[in-house]
């Protein structure tokens, strides 16, 4: 007993020894090493905390936030799992985020989850949804002055809020940056109830947010149901091939919710596909949110970045709608904040809408309307991606 007791100490003090050798090492290479770990752990507690105690994006930023500190274990490395670009995390993510797998296999379930008739009813909601993504462009231009081309393009989309299309164009570019972005763009995804209101208000008269739209709600065709995301696909195609796979996807989860015929694969789709494939994405983005990688100055400059982009996105859309209402005649005019729906937050952004419209006249119903601007900015943000995509790989010369 003696004997197996020593045993067991020496193979204790051995670890302890390999614990502060380890941290030695670490210290050598950096003396900021393990604060800077400490500091990334705390980051993700944070993204735990808003996910639990405040509701904000919980099925993503939960799994990114423990992955973070799954991450920045400075120890967990010599168990294997998290040995950088050999762990389990790392060889998921080369698997489904590297190779652009998991952000298409969610677009399924997103695509799915669209109903795109309010928009199909009244077609002409499609320019503000298309009007909310001069913000990606813009912020193009202004990071271009600080950033190479193609991380500008990669920081420029985190306007859309659309983490997925985010998450497609900084791999598709090799962003140096995929894990400050991934957060930027989920992130305020999530802060729309908080960061919306305020731009609005700012920018819109009480007049212009009592403006009343009556919804005249006509029905769909099935036919039509089905065609649109076939025909979609084809025009996206052509008009921007490099967006054609996200569409793509897209349009074949709604087609798999439009058909009738597949009632269960369109239920797993948005249910069961989309949150396991979330979930994932969300531990595995986190493989880019080492200390080493994420705490840069570079870092703040993206979330600064993503944040004027979306704040311009959404002013895009309902300054739109404001210049469109000059030549208007009374009765006949938009209500402006329906535009700023035109990001890719869906439906959380056509909700902040519909509140601002009740706040303003509790007989303001503008769901249905902003809605139809919502699901036309999905598909917006998507070409728009695309767009981006195509004129930096053709200029950088991919």
């Amino acid at each position: 007993m003696s004997q197996q007791i020593l045993g067991f100490l020496g193979e204790f003090g051995e670890k302890i020894l390999g614990i502060f050798s380890a941290f030695a090492e670490m210290s050598a290479e950096d003396d900021y090493a393990i604060p800077k770990m400490i500091v990334m752990c705390a980051i993700g507690g944070l993204l735990i905390y808003l996910a639990i105690a405040k509701d904000m994006e919980p099925t993503l930023l939960l799994p990114m936030g423990f992955g973070t500190i799954l991450v920045n274990l400075p120890l967990a490395f010599d168990a294997g799992v998290l040995k950088p670009g050999e762990g389990a995390i790392y060889i998921l993510y080369n698997a489904g985020v590297a190779n652009e797998l998991f952000p298409l296999l969610l677009f399924i379930g997103i695509g799915a989850m669209i109903d795109f008739g309010p928009v199909l009813s009244n077609p002409k909601l499609m320019i503000f949804g298309a009007a909310a993504q001069f913000g990606i462009f813009f912020t193009l231009f202004a990071a271009s002055f600080i950033f190479p081309l193609e991380e500008a393009a990669s920081i420029a989309i985190i306007g859309a809020a659309d983490g997925p299309t985010s998450i497609f164009v900084a791999t598709q570019l090799d962003s140096k940056y995929i894990g400050a972005i991934t957060v930027a763009a989920y992130s305020y995804m999530a802060l729309v109830p908080v960061v919306q209101p305020p731009v609005i208000k700012l920018l819109t008269t009480k007049k212009e947010r009592k403006i009343r739209m009556k919804y005249e709600g006509k029905s769909v065709s099935k036919r039509t149901r089905i065609l649109f995301p076939i025909v979609v696909t084809i025009i996206a195609g052509i008009v921007s091939p490099q967006s054609a796979v996200l569409i793509g996807f897209l349009m074949f989860g709604n087609l798999i919710r439009e058909c009738g015929v597949l009632d269960s694969l369109s239920e797993t789709a948005q249910k069961v596909l989309a949150n396991l494939i979330t979930i994932l994405l969300g531990i595995t983005v986190a493989a880019n949110m080492n200390a080493k990688d994420f705490l840069r100055f570079e870092t703040a400059l993206i979330l600064g970045l993503g944040l004027v982009a979306f704040i311009v996105d959404t002013a895009g859309g309902f300054l739109f709608a404001k210049f469109l209402n000059l030549f208007l005649p009374e009765g006949k005019k938009f209500n402006p904040m329906i535009g700023a729906a035109g990001i890719s937050a869906f439906p959380m952004s056509s909700r902040v809408v519909h509140k601002l419209g009740l706040e303003a006249d509790n007989q303001n119903f503008l769901l249905m309307h902003a809605t139809g601007v919502n699901v036309s900015g999905q598909v917006a943000s998507v070409i728009a991606g695309g767009v981006l995509l195509k004129f930096a790989l053709e200029f950088l010369g991919k």
